[in-house]
This record gives C-alpha cells, sequence and structure tokens, in this order.
C-alpha cells in the first residue's frame, strides 16, 4: 500500500507543539478543495462538510502537532542549551539529528552529551537532559546568533520510507495519521451522502496539554465526537498486552474502551465494524486517555466521544512505525459510522 500523498506531505512538514504552522498550511490546503475551511485564535484547523439543515455535527478529531525541542540559550562557544516540547527522553534524543525553525530557515543541528573520559564511563550516572546540547557548527556566540535565537523550535530530521508489508516508518505519525484520517474521513463521509456534517478538526499543542481540543470542543460544541491517536504497540520486546489489551500492526482499528468515553458510541463503533467486516480490536482504559478525547468527553454538558488508534511502534521517537492498512481500516470505520447517525441517534446514558 503506497503512501497517500497527503499523508507524506504532512510527514514531511514540520510542526511541532505551539509551531505547527507549515502542517497545518498542508491540511487546509488539502481541505479547501471539499470543505469549509476555519481557524481559531490557538490554530486549530477545522473543516466542514455539510450535509443539509439540522443534521448533527460530527466532530473527527486528530491533533496535527508533534514533539520537538526549543532553543534556551546561546553559550559564548556557539553550542546551544535546549528543552523538549512535549515528552521526550534524554536517551531518545542523544546523538540525533534535527532541524531547527529559525527565521532565515531549517538549520540543521546535532544532538551531543557533555565528553565522558574512559575513567568515567564505567561509574556514569543515568542520562539526563542537562547532559546534553545543540551544535548547529558556529564557532562563536555572535555567529550563532545570526542564524537562530532563544525560542526557536526544531524537529527530528529525516524522511518516511516504506517498509515491507504496507508498513511506514516516519517521526510525527503521532499525531499527523489522526489529522491525516479526519480529513480524509470527512472527505468520504461527504461523498456517501451521510446525513451528518462532517467536520474534521486538526487540534494544535496536544502534545502540550490537549489544549487546543479543548477551546475546540467548546466552540465547536459538536453532537458527537471521534477522536484518533496512535496508541503504543504491544507486539515489541517490552509489550505487555496485560495492560491494555493487545495492540499490534495489523489489527485495524482500535476501539477504546473506557469510563471516558461514552459507551453508547463505543459499542456503536465495535457494532459497524463487525457488520461491515471492518479489521478491528479493542484497548482499554481505566481512568483518562491522556488524548483529545478527555476534552470532548468533558466539554460544555458533555459531549459523546470515541476514540479509535492507529497502533504504533516506537512513540515519541524519530522512527515510528504503522501498517497503512490500520489507517484504513479507521477511515472505513468513521465513513461507516457515520452512515448509521442521523437527528434521532441519542447516546443518553
Amino acid at each position: 500500500m503506497a503512501v497517500p500523498d497527503l499523508l507524506r506531505a504532512l510527514l514531511v512538514a514540520p510542526g511541532p507543539s505551539g509551531h505547527e504552522e507549515e502542517a497545518t498550511r498542508v491540511w487546509r490546503e488539502a481541505a479547501s478543495a471539499f470543505a469549509e475551511v476555519t481557524s481559531d485564535t490557538l490554530g486549530t484547523s477545522y473543516a466542514r462538510v455539510r450535509a443539509g439543515d439540522d443534521a448533527p455535527t460530527l466532530a473527527i478529531v486528530g491533533h496535527i502537532d508533534e514533539i520537538g525541542i526549543a532553543i534556551t540559550n546561546i553559550e559564548s562557544n556557539g553550542l546551544l542549551s535546549f528543552t523538549t516540547v512535549g515528552g521526550i527522553g534524554p536517551e531518545t534524543l542523544h546523538g540525533q539529528r534535527f532541524e531547527l525553525l529559525a527565521a532565515g530557515g531549517r538549520i540543521p543541528a546535532a544532538v551531543a552529551r557533555k565528553r565522558l573520559y574512559p575513567e568515567q564511563v564505567r561509574d556514569r550516572g543515568r542520562l539526563e537532559h542537562t547532559d546534553l546540547h545543540l551544535d548547529i557548527g558556529a564557532s562563536s556566540r555572535e555567529e550563532a546568533e545570526q542564524l537562530v535565537r532563544v525560542g526557536d523550535a526544531g524537529v527530528w530530521g529525516g524522511e518516511p520510507r516504506e517498509l515491507p508489508n504496507g508498513r511506514l516508518l516516519s517521526k510525527a505519525l503521532d499525531n499527523r495519521l489522526g489529522s491525516y484520517i479526519a480529513l480524509e474521513a470527512a472527505r468520504r463521509i461527504g461523498q456517501v451522502g451521510a446525513q451528518v456534517d462532517a467536520v474534521a478538526v486538526a487540534a494544535v499543542q496536544e502534545e502540550l496539554g490537549t489544549y487546543g481540543a479543548r477551546t475546540a470542543a467548546f466552540g465547536l460544541a459538536p453532537d458527537i465526537a471521534i477522536v484518533i491517536d496512535v496508541s503504543p504497540a504491544t507486539d515489541v520486546p517490552g509489550g505487555n498486552a496485560q495492560r491494555a489489551g493487545a495492540i499490534e500492526l495489523g489489527m485495524g482499528a482500535m476501539i477504546a474502551r473506557g469510563p471516558t468515553l461514552n459507551k453508547k458510541l463505543s459499542d456503536l463503533l465495535s457494532e459497524t465494524a463487525e457488520a461491515e467486516g471492518i479489521v478491528h480490536g479493542f484497548e482499554v482504559y481505566s481512568r483518562e486517555t491522556h488524548t483529545d478525547a478527555d476534552e470532548f468527553h468533558l466539554a460544555r454538558e458533555g459531549i459523546p466521544t470515541g476514540l479509535l488508534s492507529v497502533p504504533t511502534r516506537y512513540v515519541h521517537t524519530p522512527n515510528e512505525m504503522c501498517d497503512l492498512a490500520d489507517v484504513e481500516a479507521i477511515i472505513s470505520l468513521i465513513v461507516a459510522l457515520a452512515r448509521r447517525v442521523t437527528k434521532e441517534t441519542s447516546f443518553l446514558r
């Protein structure tokens, strides 16, 4: 299965939390071909495909931001101190390449740790963020300041790579997959004549605290919300299906079940997948999901919310991996669900 052009364009575009402009531009340009496109002051994007008067609103939500870094200080020797934007462990950062999003363009940078001498290696402690620095090749503070400023953000370097068995290796699958799925599902819903207004939502700042989803849920006030995100796969060393269920590449759409998700909607997703022969599995939450679904679930008087996830290996690294068949399964499930929902459909409990 080939990587869709829009998904590839979204993955290539940088967009760390709070700096999503380039990825957002790609998403909005694609959406404008078939939907009414709007935005809010945080930067969240909306693409509405209308079904007619009095149609219920189905929000299809995938956050568009990715994890990254930001410069905190420029040292006298031209090296840079930095902090993380979102959750990245120091062991994942060490030895990686980044692209800094500076005013004059993208600046390549290497992450390195302070030097250890042979006699220190045996007794070295756990790697900490404070052990790391960025090197952009500058020989002085003045030279570095000609290239970057404190506060400039950055993302991993590297292009998406197609692998055997329909698998995709890339940075930012978390969660360009969700923003792609949301938009493609809305486009297809418009083609099948469903009785819902489908609104794809590319929410911002999820990696910082689901902020974009919070304002989107309030402002949009949809009748139903389906959130799409990635979920760490269990089919790798250290994976444990006993914690939340088996989550494996190729298992299709992972339907979340838990107390902070609308039970009737979760059941309808399951029934729809069974009836349509859509490959699917289940993941279990006992408290919050730590996704944008939490914001929609509690917005206003409560919005019936479901959560679908793409099984993904190596989340929050530059080498995340998914199966494109799972992406297609989720799109198909959302479209099939939309065809079953009418203004008479109730999710009251």
